[in-house]
């Protein structure tokens, strides 16, 4: 699964050409063309990491970042501020507010993306393990195991569940799903995240252990061991 980058830039040649080159690195992009969709895409997704235009048309770039840094399930994303301000109290400010870096335009694309790696990197450590309802992941050896049994999951199973437990409780649509575990850059149908799930759902409930995977009609899914 590409780390998803979200790009919050006002400027459409700009977030073109990020797009492009983020896409030839390798990532999954998400773009929006203002704060507004920014901070949506950002609670609604959870990028691996955010690239932030300060000068937006909505909202300056540091409420965003504040904004972002504010929340339990965003505070987290790596976020990078690009800015034609480059004195120092602006990278300061910038930085104050929670940015974790700061580069000024014009900037090399070949920078950006090592700075990309180099936060993704960071935020990878100590991210190997997850664990919900007597749920145990981990995300190097593959591994997954329920109340100390271990479990056999598919390639595809072991992403919805990575999913899942990255964000418990949240309810997922078949389409962000599909974004997530399949990508962006081929075509599945959306009964096809039904089939996957049902999967998942018989792996982790054998022995008669109880169903964690909620079903929401009209909406998606979730793990949720109080439901």
């Amino acid at each position: 699964m590409k780390p998803l980058i979200l790009i919050v830039e006002d400027e459409e040649a700009q977030a073109q050409i990020l797009q492009y080159n983020l896409e030839a690195a390798e990532y999954a992009v998400k773009v929006a063309p203002n704060a507004e969709e920014g901070l949506y895409l950002a609670q609604e997704y959870v990028p691996d990491l955010i690239v932030l235009d300060w000068m937006l048309p909505d909202m300056s770039g540091i409420e965003v970042c504040r904004s972002i840094k504010s929340k339990s399930d965003t505070k987290n994303i790596p976020i990078i501020m690009l800015t034609a301000r480059g004195t120092e109290d602006d990278k300061v400010r910038g930085l104050e507010v929670g940015a974790d870096d700061y580069m000024v335009k014009p900037h090399s694309t070949k920078e950006l993306i090592a700075r990309i790696k180099a936060h993704l990197r960071k935020t990878a450590v100590g991210r190997t393990e997850l664990s919900y309802g007597g749920i145990t992941m981990n995300t190097e050896t593959y591994r997954v195991a329920r109340d100390g049994d271990n479990v056999k999951l598919g390639p595809t199973e072991f992403r919805l569940l990575k999913t899942f437990l990255a964000r418990p409780l949240k309810v997922f649509s078949r389409a962000q799903l599909l974004d997530q575990v399949w990508g962006t850059d081929i075509y599945v149908d959306e009964r096809t995240v039904d089939v996957h799930v049902g999967r998942l759902r018989r792996a982790l409930n054998k022995g008669k252990k109880k169903d964690l995977i909620r079903t929401i009609r009209s909406a998606g899914y979730s793990i949720d061991q109080d439901d």
